[in-house]
């Protein structure tokens, strides 16, 4: 029987955990000397030796078959399905999730920075990676990366996305350059997502380090991650995590995107979604209270419920789910295992399931996949 039956479970955050060759191998020529190696210096002591290991097995059957028993507990490279497209599928099968939306790990580390040539040349690399990666299974959902930047090589570089096949495009949380996002010279970008039903995401990471590294530095032994790296999330960056992504999504909304854009949609992805429970009656406060004095937060409707139509987020398995459903409604909320990053845990399921408590089916099904289906368009 597979890990999730018994419903329809639509996840909405999985990874491809990339191997040194993976991206170089879908680089222009000119580009592809220029890709900087895989950076696995924030991946904890085992991480090196970890793809070592993954390399080895490719194509090795047996070894495919023997992680099938280790399905929730294999993680990382190690993972059936980790950097396989044929043994995703297999992986999708004994999971039991009939869509699953794959991001990439590490690889924006290899190309993004000040280089535009190198800047856009990796996007495309990266886009053609995952669009391969999951053309041949239905039910695995590529997302492109696009950056800011030019906004004409933006727009440029997500028509490609899309025409490769990815089914919906990562953006960074934090503007690049003097422009916002939300900024005229970007619309035609929101403009081609709404006419192709592509939703935009934000993930944890597209916000850069979401703690001044000096609050770490406070006199006490030094701290890891549960990975064994210093790079990765801690206590304190767990509590501020959500900073980025928040900024993101209230200056979109007050600034009236989903108004101009009425078939627009998105997701914030792996950074919590506790936060948005406040989140929804300060924006409402901030419209209230500045509307005198900014025009343009006199919208047609309340900041709030622009959110209900046309954002989705993903809790950790550790927040109060029910809680937060009760407080802010059935809609907002998605499931996510985080395949086959060790943070999803062993047993997600059992960790929402308990913090469901008693809601009834609407409230699951909505959960569990109806609001996948909303964010993207299914």
């Amino acid at each position: 029987m597979p890990y999730a039956s018994g419903r329809t479970y639509h996840d909405a955050d999985s990874h491809i955990m990339e191997l040194r060759d993976w991206l170089p191998r879908y680089a222009d020529p000119g580009i592809r000397e220029r890709i900087r190696p895989l950076h696995l210096g924030g991946a904890g002591a085992l991480a090196e030796k970890a793809v070592d290991e993954a390399s080895a097995r490719r194509n090795d059957p047996e070894a495919a078959r023997a992680l099938e028993n280790r399905l929730m507990s294999a993680k990382g490279w190690s993972a059936l399905g980790a950097f396989d497209p044929t043994e995703r599928s297999r992986a999708l099968d004994l999971l039991g999730f009939d869509k699953q939306l794959v991001f990439s790990t590490f690889a924006a580390t290899q190309f993004t920075g000040p280089d535009a040539e190198l800047l856009y040349g990796g996007t495309r690399a990266h886009n053609r990676a995952m669009a391969e990666f999951c053309a041949d299974d239905p039910r695995l959902i590529g997302v492109a990366f696009v950056p800011w930047g030019d906004p004409v090589r933006v727009l440029e570089e997500a028509r490609e996305a899309i025409r490769l096949g990815c089914g919906a495009l990562l953006v960074p949380s934090l503007p690049a350059g003097d422009l916002s996002p939300f900024h005229p010279d970007y619309h035609p970008f929101w403009a081609h997502l709404e006419d192709t039903g592509i939703p935009f995401m934000l993930h944890i990471g597209g916000g850069g380090r979401p703690l001044r590294r000096s609050f770490h530095e406070n006199g006490k032994p030094p701290t890891t991650d549960f990975l064994g790296g210093g790079e990765n999330i801690r206590s304190k960056d767990f509590m501020c995590l959500h900073n980025a992504p928040e900024t993101f999504v209230s200056c979109m909304v007050l600034d009236g995107m989903f108004e101009t854009f009425p078939r627009l949609r998105g997701g914030v992805i792996e950074q919590g979604a506790m936060w948005v429970v406040p989140w929804l009656r300060r924006m409402d406060i901030a419209q209230e209270t500045f509307a005198r004095t900014e025009p343009a937060l006199k919208l047609p409707r309340r900041a709030s419920e622009y959110v209900h139509d046309h954002l989705w987020f993903t809790p950790f398995p550790t927040e109060p789910v029910g809680w937060m459903i009760e407080q802010a409604g059935e809609d907002l909320f998605l499931f996510s295992s985080d395949y086959p990053h060790p943070e999803g845990g062993r047993d997600p399921l059992k960790r929402f399931e308990a913090s469901l408590g008693d809601l009834g089916e609407g409230a699951r099904d909505g959960f569990y996949s109806a609001n996948f289906d909303r964010m993207m368009g299914l």
